[in-house]
């Protein structure tokens, strides 16, 4: 599939809504992004093209996979890399242990620290227990739990970690379990399943559309004087954020290459 530089985020966001297995992004020297999307054999490409309609100046193109060994093939190009005072690594390659080393196994589950997202949401956590003690944390959408684990290295002193994807929770618990991590796994819709006002420190790490749609639930998650880390969205739409959750406290904004990490602090009464 080829789109417009614009349109990436909307429509990966379709592609896994409509079930792709896995997304490698190819851009083009025109300034277009190539989306190669994997599905099972029943996801015809009419169907595909009727779902994708309301994305603009999109063409799709059905392509055969080759009988290549995937996992091997994705282990080769996975090594150990940092991220701040992390080093991440795959458990197949796993280095003597550590407190900064945080193992991942990965899957179909997103968070294994290599996209930006993670690592600016790694980078905003482990800042914010700097300034002090992190307490009470939530991770919603964990993904593979790769930050909630993090909160939990980082000294929070209880971590709760909550996705609605069965394979994310699954995962989730693996990851706790490789890295000794003390979290609680929750299978839930976003920051719905928690009481208001139950953490010192919510992260999400989701896409724009999420982000704006749930400001009143992930900013009721908050306490007076914890943070809300936001990360999952472009640069671009830095404006529409800070409109959205900047009366919810004071916003402070960072970007790594195209994508944007927010931490809002919500006030002391």
């Amino acid at each position: 599939m080829t789109v417009g530089a614009g349109s990436e985020e909307d429509a990966s966001a379709a592609l896994w809504e409509h079930g792709t297995q896995g997304i490698e992004v190819q851009p083009r020297p025109d300034g277009r992004v190539g989306l190669l999307a994997y599905f099972t054999d029943d996801m015809m490409p009419a169907r595909l093209a009727s779902a994708l309609a309301t994305i603009p100046d999109n063409e799709i193109e059905e392509c055969a996979v080759p009988d290549v060994d995937w996992v091997a093939r994705f282990r080769e190009g996975f090594g150990a890399f940092s991220a701040g005072r992390f080093r991440i690594a795959p458990v197949w390659d796993a280095p003597p242990p550590s407190p900064d080393v945080l193992l991942v196994d990965p899957g179909r589950a997103f968070g294994t620290g290599t996209h930006e997202s993670t690592r600016l949401c790694l980078s905003a956590l482990e800042e914010l227990s700097h300034r002090g003690p992190l307490g009470v944390v939530v991770d919603v959408g964990t993904g593979t739990g790769l930050l909630a684990v993090a909160a939990a290295r980082l000294g929070a002193s209880v971590v709760a970690a909550v996705d609605i994807d069965p394979e994310a929770t699954a995962a989730a618990r693996v990851h706790a379990c490789l890295n000794e991590a003390p979290i609680r796994v929750v299978r839930g819709d976003g920051g719905a399943c928690f009481a208001p006002a139950a953490f010192d420190v919510a992260l999400a790490n989701l896409t724009t559309p999420l982000l704006l749609e749930r400001v009143s639930e992930l900013s009721g998650l908050v306490r007076p004087g914890g943070a809300l880390v936001l990360a999952g969205a472009l640069a671009e739409d830095e404006g529409a954020l800070r409109n959205a959750y900047g009366p919810r406290g004071g916003v402070e904004c960072r970007t790594e290459g195209d994508w944007l990490g927010l931490v809002v602090r919500r006030p002391r009464p």
